[in-house]
């Protein structure tokens, strides 16, 4: 007896060590992609759910080589159009792949993408069924749920007790406590079926009470099913579209420029499931993506309340009017509180696709309109944009690959204004090291479409045009050279900015990588925009350049399977003529314990900042729970220290568990008015558990 339950304590332990190992080297993988995109993006709201889910699928479903879609390697993000057509081409003039490590003879795959990739596909002679009953889903779908507590633990203004009646006469105080809760639960199998429920309560807003009968201030819900054969997506509740370039219609996150140059397209997604959290850039209703041979056609309609502010009409008696939508998606202050679901928005559209294996072709028209009249106020800046009731936007995309080029871009117009955006672009290998990426925009300062996200140096794609040109140089395998330089222009003024205005933002990026176990690289960047002077005469204000420079040198090194440093030196300068010159400082140091055979892995940081203001700040990326981003600003004078413990327990279990705290040696008080805490410390509190069967 004492003999089989040493065997059978063995073989637990032997299969809970394979399993740790398997999920630490999983998530090691994975956390490298999503620093490495979100390192380039610099915003502190940023939510790469939609990446961390493919990875994450895509690790445990590698895709077989022998048997995929266009569609399916572009999931990955790793990819170029040119890879993608040399991978095809050679399945075609040689048959199937006998190895993954075939992959090194195809001309346009280097090394480092080989790396990259091998984690997410497989070599296969089987054929993997493509489509899928719903009822086989059904029958094999997973379940995952995931349970979430964030505050912060310095007390804000705004948090102050006081009597009912100052509550409900001002906005300097909320109306809930200062915890963020969150939870998801999702019932889905591979990227076929997925019906979920995403809530979150915001710090400030109420849970509970009269306003919030459920008790999040946020409810998504999904149902999701892909496999079909004629009725290939279909989508209910909550979802997302994506068309094209983006100048059209893009809701859900789109990435601008970054390091990786040969990745300024963008692989648009055209109907998935919303399993974010912002409240704003998703659809509401029902739509069907249907197919049949290299066709496809979207269909989808919308229809869900957005915050605003109402206005009675002076003019028009019981006529009332939106004179500006909240996009923040907060209910705290009782202003606040009045602005959520002010009014209907409804959303209509098709998406017509012809896609073969080196050439994609789209058309698309979208209705957009409000149940009540949108006039939001005229300012010089903005006066071309959209002010009505509805309005149709119409677009057409391309893409194709021949030799060593690919192609692509997008034009789209807009019935209010009937005026233009377009896009076009060209990726050339010039040789199996040498890449140039050169992409062209135009889009006309009355253009407008309200859920666009095309390639851009402004916020939105409207009132811009410039040209960008990225190259990327494989010396030999230990050395990479990426550089960028994008010049533009705004034809019309901008917010903030009284005239036209120009400029331009150069990158260069060398990188040493000898081995997988280091990485040293180093980055230049300078970007140059018009603002405002901060000097005027009170009639006419002058614009200035502003022109800011970055220095990094990061390294990154695997002391052993599971110790890995990290250390970043930063630092910027700010230049306009109207005030002094700015400087800000960073340093920091990693260390990230992951045991090979241990359920528990550990990361740490300490960084010193040092900025003369929030102008001068410096972004970083810093490890978190699942699907919690952070990006965050560092700035003023001061350290920054996190630690965070995630143990992976009973097989089906995760706990995650973090501490952040900044100590500021020149402030006494952080924030003004409602965000102020009294005292030169705040610290975050993130406590998240997910269960999976």
């Amino acid at each position: 007896m004492n003999t089989l339950k040493i065997i059978l304590l063995g073989s637990f332990i032997f299969i809970a060590d394979h399993v740790f190992c398997q999920q630490q080297e999983k998530n090691d993988l994975i956390q490298q992609r999503i620093e490495f995109i979100s390192e380039q993006l610099e915003n502190e709201g940023l939510d790469l759910t939609d990446l961390l889910e493919r990875l994450f699928y895509y690790y445990d479903n590698p895709i077989n080589l022998n048997n995929t879609t266009v569609e399916q390697l572009n999931e990955l993000g790793i990819l170029t159009d040119l890879q993608i057509n040399d991978l095809f081409l050679h399945l075609k003039l040689f048959g199937k792949l006998i190895s993954k490590y075939e992959l090194q003879s195809l001309p346009y795959w280097d090394l480092t993408t080989i790396q990259m990739v091998l984690p997410f596909v497989r070599v296969d002679d089987r054929l993997d069924n493509l489509s899928v009953t719903f009822k086989e889903a059904l029958n094999q779908a997973k379940f995952e749920s995931f349970f979430r507590y964030q505050t912060i633990a310095e007390e804000k203004n705004a948090y102050e007790d006081v009597p009912d009646s100052v509550l409900l006469s001002s906005n300097s105080y909320y109306h809930g406590n200062p915890d963020r809760y969150y939870t998801r639960l999702r019932y889905s199998y591979r990227t076929n079926l997925s019906i979920g429920l995403t809530a979150e309560k915001d710090p400030g807003e109420q849970f509970g009470g009269s306003g919030q009968p459920y008790g999040f201030d946020f409810l998504s819900m999904h149902a999701f099913y892909n496999g079909g054969k004629y009725m290939k997506t279909i989508a209910l509740g909550d979802y997302q579209v994506q068309i094209g370039q983006g100048l059209n219609l893009w809701s859900g996150y789109a990435f601008g420029k970054t390091a990786d140059v040969t990745n300024v397209k963008k692989n648009a997604n055209p109907l998935k499931p919303y399993t974010s959290v912002d409240e704003n850039r998703f659809l509401r209703g029902a739509a069907v993506d249907f197919g049949y041979r290299n066709f496809s056609l979207l269909t989808f309609a919308s229809r869900k309340k957005v915050d605003a502010t109402i206005i009675a009409d002076s003019l028009v008696e019981e006529q009332e009017f939106v004179s500006s939508i909240n996009l923040s998606g907060l209910h705290r202050t009782n202003s606040e509180i009045s602005k959520k679901d002010a009014f209907v928005e409804t959303m209509a559209g098709a998406n017509l696709r012809y896609q073969k294996r080196n050439i994609s072709l789209g058309m698309a028209s979208v209705y957009q309109g409000y149940d009540k009249f949108y006039n939001k106020a005229i300012q010089p800046y903005n006066q071309f944009d959209f002010r009505g009731k509805s309005f149709i936007s119409s677009s057409a995309n391309y893409s194709f690959v021949t030799r060593n080029f690919s192609f692509f871009g997008e034009a789209s117009y807009a019935s209010f204004s009937k005026k233009f955006a377009q896009l076009h672009g060209v990726l050339i290998a010039l040789d199996p090291k040498v890449s140039l990426s050169i992409l062209y925009r135009n889009y006309d300062k009355a253009y407008q479409t309200l859920y666009n996200n095309g390639f851009a140096e402004g916020s939105n794609t409207q009132n811009e045009k410039g040209l960008y040109i990225g190259g990327k140089i494989r010396l030999n395998n230990a050395w990479t050279i990426n550089a960028y330089a994008d010049y533009f222009a705004f034809p019309w003024m901008r917010y903030l900015v009284d005239s036209p205005s120009d400029g331009h933002e150069y990158l260069i990026q060398p990188t040493y990588r000898p081995n997988k176990r280091m990485e040293l690289y180093f980055r230049y960047r300078e970007q140059v925009k018009a603002k405002n002077s901060r000097i005027s005469d009170g009639s006419v204000t002058a614009i200035e350049p502003i022109r800011q420079r970055n220095y990094r040198i990061h390294f990154s090194y695997n002391v052993t399977e599971g110790i890995i440093l990290k250390s970043r030196m930063e630092i910027t300068t700010l230049n306009r003529v109207s005030s002094a010159n700015e400087v800000g400082f960073l340093l920091y140091q990693d260390l990230l314990i992951r045991p090979k055979n241990w359920p528990i892995d550990l990361s740490f940081r300490y960084a010193f900042m040092e900025t003369d203001s929030y102008d001068s700040r410096l972004y970083a990326f810093e490890s978190n729970a699942l699907y919690v981003f952070s990006v965050p600003a560092y700035y003023y004078k001061g350290t920054r220290v996190y630690a965070m413990a995630h143990w992976t327990f009973l097989r089906n279990f995760d706990l995650w568990a973090r501490y952040a705290i900044n100590i500021y040696s020149d402030r006494d008080n952080l924030g003004t008015g409602a965000e102020e805490i009294k005292g030169n410390t705040k610290s975050e509190i993130t406590l998240q558990l997910r269960f999976r069967l």
